[in-house]
C-alpha cells in the first residue's frame, strides 16, 4: 500500500519561491523584447531615433528602387505575352481559312475520285502526326501538296508562339511574386519608421526635422511637415536663374517642371502628376521636356553623360548611396530638388546632405 500513497506536496518558499519569481520576471522580460520596436528600445532619444528613421527609410527607398524595377520588367513581360496571343490568334486563324481550303478540295476530290491520303491527314485531329509520313506529301498533287505545306508551316508558328507565351507567362509570375516581396519590404520599413517617429512629442519631431506623419503602409505622407515649409516655395527669380543657367532649353524645362512640383506628397512607385518617388520626380520632369528616361535610378545614372561633382549644371541628376538607391535634380549652388521620403515633400535641399555618389547629364 505504501507504494501507491500520493506523495506529500511541497510548498515554495526560501530560495525555490525566490528562484520561481526570478524566472518570471525573465519570461516577462523576454516576451517584452519580442513585442516590438516600442517596448524593445524603451530610451531611445530624437536623435538615435532620428537616425534609425533615416536608415529605415533609405532601405525602404532601396526596396522602392527594386519594385519599380520589377514592375517594368513586368509591364513588359505583359506586353510581350498579349503581343504573342495576338500573333498566335491571328495565324490561328489563317490556319483556319487553310484548313477550309483543303476541306473544299477535299469534298470535289471526294466526289470525283475519292479522298486524297493527304488531304485526309490535313483534316485530322492531328494533321502533324500525320504528315511527319513523307509518303502522304509525295502522293498528293502540286496543289494539295502545296495547301498541306503551308498548314504544317502554320501548326509549327502557333506551337513556338505557343511557347514563347508560357516563356513570358513564367517571367510575369517571376516578376509579380517580386512585386509583391518588395512592397511588404516597403511597408514593413515604412511602418517601422513610423512606429518609432509615433513614440515622439510632436515637439521632438520638429526639432529633428520629421514630419507628424511619418509614413505609412501606402507610402503616403503630408505635404509639409513642421520644419519642412523651407525648400518648398522657390520664387520666380530662383527658377529663372536655375533655367537660365542650364546647359539647353530641355533641360531647363525639366528644372521648370520640378520646381513647380515643390511640395508634393513623396509616395512610392509614382511618377506623377500629383505624387513621387525620387526616380518617379525626375523621370516626371524629363518626361515634361520630352525626354524618356529610365524608371529606377540603378539605370537612370547610366542614361547619359557621367560628369563631376564640379561640372554640375542646372539639370544635372544627382545620385546618392554607395547602391545608387536616391535621385535628385540638380538646381545650381549645390541645390537640387528632390522627394526625399514619406515624412517629407518635394523639397530643395544641399546635395550634401546625403553621401554623393555621382551625376549624370541626360541632354
Amino acid at each position: 500500500m505504501a507504494a501507491h500513497r500520493k506523495p506529500r506536496q511541497r510548498s515554495l518558499g526560501g530560495q525555490t519561491a525566490r528562484t520561481a519569481f526570478t524566472l518570471a520576471l525573465a519570461g516577462a522580460a523576454t516576451a517584452t523584447a519580442f513585442d516590438g520596436t516600442g517596448q524593445a528600445e524603451p530610451n531611445l532619444t530624437p536623435v538615435q531615433v532620428k537616425a534609425k528613421v533615416a536608415k529605415l527609410y533609405q532601405e525602404a527607398e532601396e526596396a522602392t528602387e527594386k519594385y519599380n524595377g520589377a514592375r517594368e520588367k513586368a509591364t513588359a513581360a505583359e506586353q510581350r505575352l498579349e503581343s504573342l496571343r495576338d500573333e498566335a490568334a491571328r495565324k490561328e486563324e489563317k490556319l483556319n481559312t487553310a484548313r477550309e481550303t483543303l476541306g473544299s478540295m477535299a469534298a470535289a476530290q471526294y466526289r470525283s475520285t475519292g479522298l486524297d491520303p493527304a488531304v485526309q491527314l490535313a483534316l485530322s485531329d492531328d494533321p502533324d502526326r500525320y504528315l511527319d509520313g513523307a509518303a502522304f506529301a509525295e502522293r498528293a498533287g502540286d496543289r494539295q501538296s502545296a495547301a498541306v505545306t503551308r498548314v504544317r508551316r502554320q501548326l509549327r508558328e502557333i506551337e513556338q508562339l505557343r511557347g514563347a507565351a508560357r516563356v513570358e507567362l513564367t517571367s510575369l509570375k517571376t516578376r509579380q511574386a517580386e512585386l509583391r516581396t518588395h512592397k511588404k519590404t516597403i511597408t514593413g520599413k515604412l511602418d517601422a519608421a513610423r512606429r518609432l517617429l509615433n513614440r515622439l512629442t510632436a515637439a521632438d519631431r520638429s526639432r529633428i526635422g520629421e514630419g507628424t506623419s511619418g509614413g505609412t503602409a501606402s507610402g503616403r505622407a503630408s505635404r509639409s511637415s513642421a520644419d519642412g515649409r523651407d525648400g518648398l516655395q522657390a520664387p520666380g527669380s530662383a527658377t529663372a536663374t536655375a533655367t537660365d543657367r542650364a546647359p539647353n532649353s530641355r533641360a531647363a524645362d525639366a528644372v521648370s517642371y520640378a520646381y513647380s512640383k515643390l511640395g508634393s506628397p513623396y509616395v512610392w512607385g509614382a511618377t506623377g502628376p500629383n505624387a513621387f518617388d525620387c526616380s518617379g520626380l525626375v523621370l516626371a520632369s524629363y518626361r515634361s521636356a520630352g525626354v524618356s528616361l529610365p524608371r529606377t535610378t540603378y539605370a537612370q545614372i547610366g542614361a547619359g553623360q557621367r560628369v563631376s561633382r564640379s561640372e554640375l549644371l542646372p539639370g544635372d541628376l544627382v545620385f546618392f548611396y554607395s547602391g545608387i538607391t536616391h535621385v535628385g535634380l540638380y538646381i545650381g549652388d549645390g541645390q537640387m530638388i528632390h522627394a526625399p521620403n514619406p515624412s517629407a515633400p518635394v523639397r530643395v535641399a544641399p546635395i550634401d546632405e546625403m553621401p554623393f555618389a555621382g551625376a549624370t547629364r541626360v541632354v
